[in-house]
């Protein structure tokens, strides 16, 4: 399930006031469905994302019944590795061995950590956790967490020097782009893991192509703005699964949108001049990626119109956009633009900052 949806229905369950239950994946060895720093939300005995492929989910939300009624936290071992699976497991055969970590959230402690978290993944800036999964030390409990985002910190059962090393684990996975599950010699145990935010993805066109486009980035959950100067063109039907439709002048989109904010920018009105300024705007922006619909030779003609912010753009503009996969239809065109998208988030080196 997307971020996106998971925080949906947070926001959904929370305003009935009962508990809810973050399940995380803190450690897994062999072949696992999800990876540490995976996770997932269980309340009224049902769920919302998935550790696994659907087989531990029930036994899962049994668990977080239990540990939200006793309001402690409580680590979770699923061995699925051949030998220990057949002989006292479930018989999946996933040849892996997957921890996961619980933590039961209530309304009058603000459905912390969680709340913290969502506004993370809301705000498309980089931000990491660092979770107290064990500890042996009287002023640290199990379940102590610390969100940080932007150099500030939020704290939950954390204080003094821990709070200081629990926001240096942090950085260190902001840094690696990756979770971290370790042990140190005083018996605490502690995953960090990167917040991955909501992808903002800004289409600039609104032609019928655009439509696959939008549909497909709204189903993995990203959040997204389509943007025309034509209002017939933005008034169309099928642009209603956006976050965002506006109806623009080309010259004045620095001006109405904070461009910044998007981690991706596709450019297709099909129009040349108006691509072309729209690019001339885009010359400055922080995006992860920023691609041009069309040929080569188009995107080199656009360049070189640009002048010296075409110069800008020669070494991050992608164009022609999506992956090479013989695509020939707008939704073939479209699944080939979310795949190079997705590739894109995926990799730490891009992260937006």
């Amino acid at each position: 399930m997307s971020s996106r949806r998971i925080v949906q229905t947070f926001e959904e369950w929370r305003r009935s006031g009962g508990p809810i239950v973050l399940a995380t994946v803190y450690e897994t060895l062999g072949s696992t469905y999800s990876k540490a720093g995976h996770g997932i939300l269980i309340a009224h005995g049902d769920y919302q994302g998935l550790v696994s492929g659907g087989c531990l989910e029930g036994d899962l939300a049994e668990r977080a019944r239990k540990c939200a009624a006793e309001r402690r936290a409580m680590p979770v071992t699923y061995d699925l590795r051949d030998e220990a699976d057949e002989l006292w497991g479930l018989g999946i055969g996933c040849n892996g061995l997957l921890r996961v970590f619980l933590q039961p959230m209530y309304a009058d402690q603000g459905y912390e950590p969680f709340a913290a978290i969502a506004r993370c993944m809301l705000s498309g800036r980089a931000a990491a956790i660092a979770t107290v999964v064990e500890s042996q030390q009287p002023d640290l409990v199990c379940g102590a967490t610390l969100v940080r985002s932007g150099g500030a910190s939020e704290t939950f059962g954390v204080s003094g020097s821990w709070a200081a090393r629990l926001a240096s684990l942090c950085d260190g996975a902001l840094a690696a782009g990756r979770a971290t599950y370790a042990k140190d010699a005083s018996g605490v145990a502690v995953l960090s893991a990167p917040i991955k935010p909501i992808p903002r993805l800004l289409v600039l066109g609104a032609g019928l192509d655009a439509i696959p486009l939008v549909g497909l980035a709204s189903d993995l959950g990203w959040m997204v703005t389509v943007a025309d100067h034509r209002p017939a063109y933005t008034q169309r039907a099928g642009f209603e699964r956006a976050h965002d439709v506006r109806t623009i002048e080309p010259d004045a989109l620095a001006r109405t949108l904070e461009l910044d904010a998007f981690d991706a920018v596709v450019v297709m009105s099909h129009h040349l001049a108006t691509d072309r300024t729209y690019l001339a705007q885009l010359a400055d922006v922080r995006a992860r990626y920023v691609g041009l619909l069309g040929p080569p030779a188009r995107k080199q003609r656009l360049l070189a119109e640009l002048g010296p912010r075409g110069t800008a753009l020669r070494a991050t503009l992608k164009g022609p956009v999506g992956l090479d996969i013989g695509a020939d239809t707008p939704e073939s065109i479209a699944l080939s633009i979310v795949a190079e998208l997705q590739a894109t988030f995926a990799d730490p080196r891009s992260a937006h900052q």
